[in-house]
């Protein structure tokens, strides 16, 4: 019979839940993980891995479109979508099965189906959500962690059908590219899916509530993407709501309403809803617990630590920001906490956010205008594209390094990057917070020429009126 009796029992295999079942395994407790549909969660199946695929699908489109840039030739340019978004579901697929063999390897029990809490110490699998569905079995352990992620958000008015309005579920495996698409959030999601379609042909509009485009990244960047986007024929449309979506014949018409009042409409073949997310934290059985649920995500303390003993919550159910990377740090710090060890507390102001548009988009820490609400007296650097030697060598010379720097310690308060390749950059700036670098690290580190990191030097160099290249 399989054991059921474990140290803990991790309810999700997303990228927060495997991570904590594998951590857990590497200090000695037995380790399970229930989850209802697929491991990896909607990272690997629906929404990070599979959208860089088709992505990438389209970088490499609109590079074969500028071919005679680079002394090259290629005639009659077209795609096959199907091609496209099936390479995108093998790619996730080959990613879900290694982390079978992953907890294979850690000697991580996994169970198919729905789990939620039985009492204490105890969660019951069963083989829907439903409290009445067939029971699998139940578990025992010490330890529970609550790591069921979330879904798409849906505002009254704006339901998805799955076909003329859809969520990035269905985003992602279009079986037809539209000829016009309207994509409600700009936001990291709605950011991305408006890049993939517009690069693939499609007339993309995008409605963004708040002033302007990627409203959380720091105004300098937002206005940089906003431009290039609007170059490369996007229609974005700020301080804009989308009052009502109606649908007929294959046809939505939207509702629009400005800032001043004005409405218009707008007719396109489909609408990507990306408004955000709600977190999964129903039929878990929180009910006469100490679980704190606010506006659908669970409340914890610095440790993940739920007000019920026993029971933590780690990913995309508990507070933001909603990243993958955030959710594997958080579920080592739980189960380090459960070991008795003895793990630093996530520093939100170091968790580094990216967005894979084109060109992408990539921070951390705080923007110009929040470090001056904070109290900070700042020295701010930038260094452009233009200036790099690697950038013009790509045929990308288009993009900007800001960092933000308090004046008064040297302490680097935030970096913002648009560009191509900042998502990879960001790290070095992520590690400098970490390590808790100050301008005079960054100044004396040495960095390769020629290579796109070396305007991280110069940014850093620029808010001290050092650079060099510019």
């Amino acid at each position: 019979m399989t054991e059921t009796n474990f140290d803990i029992v991790i309810i999700g295999g997303g990228p927060g839940g495997y991570v904590a079942a594998i951590r857990a395994s590497q200090l000695g407790m037995k380790a399970a993980v229930v989850e209802a549909q697929h491991l990896g969660g909607i990272c690997l199946n629906w929404g990070c891995i599979p959208t860089k695929a088709l992505l990438r699908s389209a970088e490499i489109y609109h590079l074969m479109q500028h071919a005679g840039e680079f002394g090259l030739s290629a005639r009659e340019i077209t795609f096959d979508l199907k091609k496209v978004v099936q390479r995108s579901r093998d790619v996730s697929a080959k990613l879900t099965g290694g982390i079978e063999m992953l907890m294979k390897k850690n000697k991580v029990t996994v169970f198919n189906g729905y789990g939620k809490l039985n009492g204490a110490g105890a969660v019951s699998v069963r083989k829907s959500a439903d409290r009445n569905s067939e029971k699998i079995t139940d578990l025992k352990a010490k330890h529970i962690i609550i790591a069921t992620g979330a879904r798409a958000r849906t505002l009254p008015g704006l339901v998805p059908d799955g076909k003329n309005i859809v969520t990035y579920k269905d985003a992602m495996i279009p079986q037809t590219m539209p000829k016009k698409l309207l994509v409600i959030g700009s936001g990291a999601i709605g950011i991305e899916f408006a890049s993939f379609y517009r690069t693939m042909g499609a007339e993309v509009t995008v409605v963004e509530v708040m002033d302007r485009v990627l409203p959380v990244e720091d105004a300098d960047i937002s206005a940089f993407a906003h431009k290039s986007f609007v170059k490369q024929g996007m229609i974005l449309k700020t301080s804009t709501t989308v009052k009502s979506l109606e649908t007929a014949k294959g046809i939505v018409t939207a509702t629009l309403e400005n800032k001043d009042g004005k409405t218009e409409t707008l007719k396109v073949d489909r609408v990507i809803l990306a408004v955000g997310i709600v977190g999964n934290s129903e039929n878990l059985g929180l009910e006469g617990t100490k679980v704190k649920v606010d506006r659908g995500h669970i409340a914890v303390d610095e440790y993940l630590r739920t007000d019920e003993p026993g029971v933590c919550a780690i990913g995309d159910v508990v507070s933001p920001p909603w990243l993958a990377h955030k959710a594997s740090h958080e579920g080592v710090i739980c189960v380090e906490k459960i070991a008795g060890r003895h793990p630093h507390p996530m520093k939100r102001a170091n968790i580094p956010g990216c967005t894979y548009c084109h060109p992408q988009v990539a921070s951390v820490g705080l923007t110009e205008a929040k470090a001056k609400e904070a109290g900070h007296k700042v020295k701010v650097g930038r260094f452009p594209f233009i200036g790099n030697g690697k950038a013009i060598a790509l045929g990308e010379p288009e993009g900007l390094v800001k960092t933000v720097f308090d004046a008064d310690t040297g302490e680097l308060l935030g970096a913002h990057l648009v560009g191509a390749e900042v998502t990879e950059l960001v790290q070095g700036f992520v590690l400098g917070k970490t390590v808790e670098a100050t301008e005079a690290d960054f100044m004396h580190t040495i960095f390769p020429h020629p290579t796109l990191s070396e305007m991280m030097h110069e940014s850093v160099l620029d808010a001290y009126a050092r650079a060099l290249h510019m």
